[in-house]
């Protein structure tokens, strides 16, 4: 028998995506596999729908959104303590290859030390527009990119060391959980991936993108009006990253590049009337200086006073 992998998709809303990610994973060529579902207070019917569709599929719900870190921790936990070998972590508006999983714990038993693994991810569009192929951080610039977003995949990029894997599919193994613990909640939502493929690699493990597994992944490679929401945390964490991570030299550059970045951004959003934009990236450095961390209720930006 194979080693046991628990995948666990995390989902607030958004049953038709989440059903279409489910039909594809029971189509997967690996023999011990468990499904489960982390409900993090979807209004949708969610739980409803999938225990009718999908009874075979494991449940949990979170009661109200936990954000990606703490919601993905939930099913982490409940996957640890039932004897997963292997914890794959999926976004619910993903579709996966039937290979997908089966192909990333090859390179599991093919290479000693690796703690994560992570698959070529397409965006929606077709024509094999890459979304990630494995992520590269730029310490100098304060930034993390996915490599060869927006290029047609014609082979160019192999199986190889890198320094994270996207969130929206990421491999583990149960001994990388237990020495190098699961997602930060202090993040809440980006950044955390990130975060978590350092302190692997801060243990000893590698972390490799495999060309053989394939996901696609339906969101839009670039978003060109982000909301103020997602611009705070991207911003606040961004922050939490460079000074929790790097080193030397790199430590102050990183974080004055994040910091003359918001309040660019802050001045920017200002003069184009985005007011609630400009409060989020504000209070985000705010936070930051202050160490506040963690969730943060959107009516601080969304608010006028």
């Amino acid at each position: 028998m194979p080693p046991e992998v628990y995948c666990i998709i995390l989902c607030y809303n958004g049953i038709q995506l989440t059903l279409d990610c489910l039909q594809s994973l029971y189509c997967q060529d690996y023999d011990n596999l468990q499904v489960m579902v982390v409900d993090n207070g979807s209004q949708d019917h969610t739980t409803e729908i999938i225990k009718h569709k999908f009874p075979q599929t494991v449940i949990l719900e979170n009661g109200e959104n936990l954000g990606y870190a703490e919601g993905n921790n939930t099913g982490i936990k409940f996957a640890v303590q039932r004897g997963a070998d292997f914890i794959f972590l999926v976004n619910n508006d993903t579709w996966v290859s039937k290979e997908c999983i089966s192909s990333l714990v090859d390179v599991f038993q093919a290479t000693p030390g690796v703690g994560a693994a992570g698959p070529m991810v397409y965006a929606g569009e077709g024509d094999k527009i890459i979304s990630s192929a494995g992520g590269a951080i730029e310490w100098g610039k304060a930034g993390a990119i996915n490599v060869g977003m927006g290029e047609q995949d014609t082979g160019q990029y192999k199986h190889r060391y890198v320094d994270f894997i996207n969130g929206c599919g990421i491999l583990v193994s149960k001994d990388v959980v237990k020495n190098a613990g699961m997602l930060d909640p202090l993040y809440f939502m980006y950044w955390e991936e990130t975060d978590w493929c350092m302190r692997i690699k801060k243990k000893g493990y590698s972390i490799i993108f495999e060309p053989a597994s394939l996901m696609i992944h339906k969101a839009p490679i670039e978003s060109v009006d982000l909301g103020p929401t997602t611009l705070y945390y991207l911003t606040r964490n961004r922050f939490l990253f460079f000074m929790r991570h790097a080193t030397g030299a790199y430590k102050p550059i990183s974080v004055m590049k994040a910091f003359h970045g918001a309040i660019r951004g802050v001045i920017q959003s200002r003069s184009q009337g985005k007011y609630a934009h400009s409060r989020a990236m504000g209070l985000a450095i705010l936070h930051a200086v202050k160490g506040k961390w963690g969730y943060t209720d959107p009516c601080a930006w969304l608010s006028e006073g």
